[in-house]
């Protein structure tokens, strides 16, 4: 059943909103998805959101009836607001007729099947969430298993990020651990490559990578750290042609995720 919802003080209406802070995605276990495109590629994951707000807009679409009907089958709260409560439930102006609140996942590393992709990603106090999402997004598309995020980085789960990730964070792993705890981990599972400018590293066209790697980024403005980067098995680094000294670290990994997708997909059989 769909209730019709009209009140920004509605209890499920102030529950979505509330997602857009950290202390409550954690108390609640939740984060908010918005978007027919992003809450229909979690459908395709096969997760289901606890909470569903869509607009009638949504509700008439095709693809808006069938998130409508597997979150009804899974026994999931849907509400019909009016668009004016969907911008406030989302923050935005344009929101885009659907907001969900699906549960988050298991993030140890313990969690994560390393023979589930040849390549990973990982990153080292990354702050800046739309970088997060788009680092996710270009894991779906080189096919590399996922993310995981070390230390102080950004939380994955944040609006912003989801947002960024276009969908990829229901596609991808994600898992956050410390940088003690990510070597330990990853060391005896495959190969760790750090991008660095300095050190022993190589350029990175001369790599040979080997499944399962560990690609390893630092932090955007002070790089990956010294003690990081010696317990790193290889570094690699970009040539810097012009006057800039780094590239955004998401641009960063969409370089190296595709270097390595050359060698390792005909390895991975895609």
């Amino acid at each position: 059943m769909i209730l019709d919802v009209t009140s920004a003080a509605n209890p499920s209406v102030k529950r979505l909103k509330s997602l857009a802070d950290k202390k409550a995605r954690r108390l609640e276990g939740l984060f908010l998805a918005e978007g027919l495109r992003v809450c229909t590629e979690a459908l395709a994951a096969g997760r289901v959101p606890v909470l569903l707000a869509v607009t009638a807009q949504a509700e008439a679409h095709p693809l808006g009836a069938r998130l409508i009907e597997a979150s009804l089958a899974a026994r999931a709260q849907v509400m019909r607001v009016t668009p004016l409560l969907m911008s406030r439930i989302t923050g935005k102006d344009n929101a885009g007729g659907c907001a969900a609140a699906y549960a988050i996942p298991d993030t140890s590393l313990s969690a994560l099947d390393v023979a589930a992709a040849p390549l990973w990603l990982a990153g080292e106090t990354i702050r800046d969430p739309g970088n997060i999402g788009t680092m996710l997004r270009t894991c779906d598309a080189t096919g590399a298993g996922g993310l995981i995020l070390l230390d102080s980085s950004a939380d994955p789960f944040s609006v912003e990020a989801v947002r960024a990730s276009m969908g990829a964070v229901f596609s991808r792993r994600i898992a956050q651990a410390s940088g003690a705890q990510f070597f330990d981990w990853a060391g005896p599972r495959g190969e760790i490559v750090g991008a660095a400018l300095e050190g022993r590293t190589v350029d990175y066209r001369a790599h040979r990578f080997k499944p399962p790697s560990f690609l390893l980024l630092g932090n955007e403005q002070a790089g990956l750290p010294a003690d990081y980067a010696a317990r790193c098995d290889a570094l690699v680094r970009l040539p810097m042609q012009g006057s800039a000294d780094s590239l955004n670290v998401a641009v960063c990994a969409g370089v190296l995720l595709y270097h390595a997708l050359d060698q390792l997909a005909p390895l991975a059989g895609r």
